[in-house]
C-alpha cells in the first residue's frame, strides 16, 4: 500500500482551496456589445449604412470653398440635429465630372476635397426623410448639383 507524503497532501488541498474559491467568486465577464441604451441596441433589424460625400471645393486651392469652420457649422446645425445618436466623419479626396452643357459639352473631371459622412440607422422613412434633407441642406447651401448617397444594408452592433 502506498502512503501518501505530505507534499501530496498539501499539493491536493490547495487544488481543492483553489476550485472552491473560484466557485464562489463573481465570474465577470466583458460583453462586446453595449447593452441598455436603446438608440445604441446590442442587435438590430433592418438598419442600414448610408455614406455621403460633400464635396467641399478645389484640391489644389484649400483656400476655395467650404472651410473647416463653414463645414463644422454645417455639421453641428444640419446633420447632429437629425442624427444625435452618432455618425463619422472622413476626409476623402475625390473627383467629379459636371454635367455638360451646350456652352460645354464635355469637361474634365474637377479634383476636389471631400468629406464623407457615415451614418448607421433604422430604415425607417422618416430617416430616410432626414438624409434627404441634409443632401437638399448642402445643395441649397453651395449651389452643388449633388450629392452622392450610397445606401446598403448594415449588420449593425455597439
Amino acid at each position: 500500500m502506498l502512503k501518501p507524503t505530505l507534499a501530496a497532501i498539501l499539493l491536493l488541498l490547495g487544488s481543492l482551496s483553489s476550485a472552491l474559491t473560484a466557485q464562489t467568486q463573481p465570474q465577470t465577464q466583458t460583453s462586446a456589445t453595449l447593452k441598455g441604451d436603446p438608440a445604441h441596441p446590442a442587435k438590430t433589424q433592418r438598419w442600414v449604412d448610408t455614406k455621403l460625400f460633400f464635396g467641399l471645393g478645389p484640391a489644389d486651392a484649400p483656400g476655395q470653398g467650404v472651410s473647416e469652420a463653414s463645414w463644422r457649422n454645417f455639421l453641428d446645425t444640419e446633420v447632429t440635429p437629425r442624427f444625435p445618436s452618432g455618425l463619422s466623419v472622413i476626409d476623402v479626396y475625390g473627383q467629379w465630372q459636371s454635367k455638360p452643357t451646350q456652352a460645354q459639352p464635355r469637361t474634365a473631371p474637377e479634383r476636389i476635397r471631400s468629406k464623407m459622412l457615415l451614418i448607421d440607422y433604422p430604415a425607417t422613412s422618416e430617416n430616410l426623410k432626414r438624409v434627404e434633407a441634409i443632401r437638399a441642406a448642402w445643395k441649397q447651401l453651395t449651389g452643388d448639383q449633388s450629392v452622392l448617397k450610397v445606401t446598403q444594408p448594415a449588420d449593425v452592433s455597439f
